[in-house]
């Protein structure tokens, strides 16, 4: 896996249609979820990209964004994050988070992170220091909860 970290303004044409293509896929069609996927917070964010490079084309397999602190939450809040069903199961969602979490580390040291979590990745979120500070919410018809790590 090939991970690329962008702003809005350095993402090729190429690679924010797969972006948004990838994203179309798993949150609409997978998840059969009718919502605004282009909310105006894409151009205050950084991208991570994680390429698989094929024999023929490289392929969009995992992604997130991090909206920059002040935009969404007072803080820098992890979000969009999807790995294509090839990848699901292989540990590139935790791969994907680590470097989401070293990024920010970087860019905002001394911040906490915020994340609107659905529900079901409690868990998951909770392995990397992410603690619940909401009761549940629905967002887009899908249980959420909204989650923060706490700056080291």
């Amino acid at each position: 896996m090939n991970w690329l970290w962008s702003s809005f303004e350095e993402l090729s044409r190429d690679d924010l249609y797969e972006v948004l293509k990838v994203r179309q896929a798993v949150f609409v069609v997978e998840q059969n979820c009718v919502y605004q996927d282009a909310d105006d917070l894409d151009s205050v964010s950084w991208h991570l990209m994680g390429w698989h490079e094929g024999t023929s084309r490289r392929e969009l397999v995992a992604y997130l964004r991090v909206v920059f602190p002040g935009k969404k939450y007072p803080e820098p809040s992890i979000g969009r994050v999807l790995t294509t069903a090839s990848m699901r199961g292989t540990g590139a969602g935790k791969e994907l988070t680590r470097e989401a979490i070293t990024h920010i580390a970087l860019e905002y040291p001394q911040m906490s992170i915020r994340i609107s979590a659905q529900r079901y990745l409690e868990k998951f979120y909770s392995e990397f220091g992410f603690e619940a500070v909401s009761d549940p919410y629905e967002e887009d018809g899908i249980p959420h909860i909204e989650m923060l790590r706490k700056a080291t």
